[in-house]
Order: structure tokens, then sequence, then C-alpha cells
């Protein structure tokens, strides 16, 4: 479970873009899986630092997730060099890939402005964190929860959301 914790180039990166898409009240972005799924994130980080290309509140109110991420997508690779890494099929799931988010993240922050304030990262560091939990407890929640999406988790094999909503629902229900 040491892979929970964040690094700093991830706190660095979460600080950038939760920075630039601040502007974007349908944009929050606390994690490199599920707050990129609906693509609203990519296209706030996009538009936020280049809004020549493209109105978003047409972007934003009028497609689908897969229509979003493959806007975004597109606009990164036509204005900013970035090849198209990732199928918006696979972005737009209940838990997209982290590794594959951040390095496509990443991607974006070398051609972008990088402007991080200490500010942001500190906020980051205020985000609610997974505890850690047993492989007992990992397992009565998913007992709790019944996930039905058929995604299996990473952790133990069981299928849910993905591990990363299984640890957070225990960690909200230990708080409440």
């Amino acid at each position: 479970m040491a892979g929970l914790q964040q690094t700093n180039s991830e706190k660095i990166l979460l600080s950038w873009v939760r920075q630039s898409t601040r502007n974007y009240p349908q944009v929050n972005v606390i994690n490199f899986t599920s707050s990129w799924a609906d693509g609203l994130a990519f296209n706030a980080l996009l538009h936020s630092h280049r809004p020549d290309l493209f109105d978003w509140n047409a972007v934003a109110s009028q497609q689908s997730p897969v229509q979003r991420l493959d806007h975004a997508f597109n606009v990164a690779r036509q204005h900013l060099g970035i090849e198209k890494l990732l199928d918006p099929e696979d972005v737009a799931t209940v838990c997209p890939d982290k590794k594959s988010i951040f390095m496509y993240v990443t991607s974006l922050f070398q051609v972008l402005p990088q402007q991080v304030t200490m500010e942001a990262i500190r906020e980051v560091e205020t985000l609610p964190r997974p505890s850690r939990i047993t492989r007992e407890e990992h397992i009565q929640v998913h007992q709790q929860q019944r996930f039905s999406q058929g995604v299996s988790c990473f952790a133990c094999a069981l299928p849910c959301y993905c591990f990363e909503v299984a640890v957070y629902l225990n960690y909200t229900k230990s708080v409440v």
C-alpha cells in the first residue's frame, strides 16, 4: 500500500492543475483518476492557458465525456504538439489508469505555463487522503458497498469501481 502516498511530483502537478482550473466551477481535480473521466478537467486545463483555442461553454455543456475527452486530446495534438496517447473510451470510465493520466498531464505541464504557488501546494496537502487499511477492512468495504461495475480492484481482484474509491469510502466512513 506504499503507492497510496503522493510523491512530490504528483503534489506539484496536482497543485498546478488545481491552480489552473480554479476558475472552472464544474472542475474539481483531487486525483489522477476519476477527476479526469468526464473530460472537463483536460478541457479546463487547456482553456485556462489557451482560451483562444475553443469556446469553453460549448465544450462543457453540449458534449458527452467521450466527446469532451476527444476534443481535449485533439486540441492538445493540433495546437500543442502532444500526441494523442490516451483513448477517450479508456479515460471515460469510473477509474481511469492513474499512470496514463499522470503521464499525459505531465506532457501538458511541459508545454503550458508552469507557475505553481506554495498556496496551491499547501491546498493539495490538505485534500482528503485515503487511509491505510488492512486487507480485511478492504474486503469489508467491498461487501458493504456491493460494487457492480465489473472492474477488478488492483489490490485484491474483487469487482469494484476501483481501489481508490473503496479506500476513499472507508476513509469517509471513519471520519463521519
